[in-house]
């Protein structure tokens, strides 16, 4: 049974104003708090603002990774925060977090919240690495499951039973995500990808090879959210939030193995959402010329895409194939992607 279309309130009423961010790189050599702070600033003076006029800061950490909005907001000198946002999530949390700091200024608890995501995620702390004594990393850490790649790779290869998808799929997602970050100055990884490279490239956890993973590094990127009312007085034009949706399926609980508990692993989070996310919007999947899909790992990407349309049937994968400019075409991940670019702020 279909549920009745709900549009949240804030959707329409909110946008994006400004973005900031500092370079990506495999050693830092600075704090969190240094890069949080810089990215912060950034993304502040670009939405033509400045710091006394920010009232609201969010953000989230993973096992520790980051530091809290707290220290942010007293580094960036904010005389006073209505509105402030600790999480502890993945990879979804960006969207999460841009989604709450919109309610939060629909509901007049700020007028202004920066965003950020920080973290030295090549040089310091590193998943995998950094164990935390318990009943269930004591066993699931000695039969090798303590990292992102072997916790993925049990959806990644499902998903290729279940809809015949082949490594040259997923080798089409890698290649297409560094052939846009040989256009983008700020991705770690530019050197063209190709197909014989993909096959010749080390094991991390079947079905995943090097290049169908994310690279970790250290740097931070920030956002800011404000009304439409206010964003249309200041100097860039808004970015409206149209829709958005989050849910919550079963797993993670106290621990990431739990996700192993999710009921079909050749889907994830984005089957659930999907219904929302487009009734929200007043949109269909056919009517969107550009789609960011979240893409930690290849079949991710593959996944997400599924998830939020429909699920294939036998034929080949989405294309991945960039579009390049002036032609008509349907564009995915074109920002490259945590494969290529970073893993920092993607969602």
């Amino acid at each position: 049974m279909t549920r009745p279309t709900r549009r949240p309130a804030f959707l329409g009423q909110t946008a994006l104003v400004g973005v900031g961010y500092t370079p990506f790189s495999k050693r830092s050599g600075r704090s969190v708090l240094s890069l949080a702070t810089e990215a912060c600033k950034q993304a502040i003076a670009d939405a033509g603002l400045t710091p006394d006029e920010i009232d609201g800061i969010a953000s989230f950490r993973f096992m520790e990774d980051s530091v809290p909005t707290s220290a942010v907001a007293t580094t960036l000198g904010l005389p006073r925060s209505n509105y402030l946002l600790d999480s502890g999530l993945g990879g979804q949390a960006p969207c999460y977090l841009v989604m709450h700091a919109a309610m939060a200024v629909h509901a007049g608890l700020a007028k202004h919240v920066v965003v950020f995501r920080a973290l030295n995620g090549r040089s310091g702390a590193r998943v995998g690495t950094n164990r935390v004594p318990g009943p269930a990393t004591d066993f699931r850490y000695p039969v090798g499951l303590s990292a992102y790649a072997q916790f993925i790779a049990m959806w990644g290869r499902r998903y290729m039973i279940e809809t015949g998808a082949t490594h040259d799929d997923l080798a089409a997602v890698a290649i297409a995500q560094r052939a846009w970050a040989a256009e983008n100055e700020r991705a770690v990884l530019r050197k063209p990808l190709s197909l014989d490279d993909y096959y010749a490239a080390p094991w991390v956890a079947d079905p995943f090879r090097v290049p169908d993973c994310t690279i970790e590094v250290d740097g931070a990127c920030a956002v800011v959210v404000t009304s439409l009312e206010r964003a249309r007085d200041l100097q860039h034009r808004p970015v409206a939030i149209e829709g958005a949706a989050y849910v919550a399926g079963r797993g993670p609980g106290l621990d990431m193995g739990d996700a192993l508990l999710w009921p079909d692993l050749s889907r994830n989070y984005t089957s659930l959402l999907a219904e929302d996310l487009w009734g929200g919007a007043g949109l269909a999947p056919a009517e969107v010329d550009v789609a960011e899909i979240y893409d930690c790992f290849t079949t991710s990407a593959l996944i997400g895409i599924e998830g939020s349309a429909s699920r294939r049937g036998a034929g080949p994968a989405p294309s991945f194939a960039p579009a390049r400019r002036g032609r008509a075409a349907r564009s995915r991940s074109t920002r490259t992607g945590a494969c290529s670019r970073r893993a920092i702020c993607t969602a």
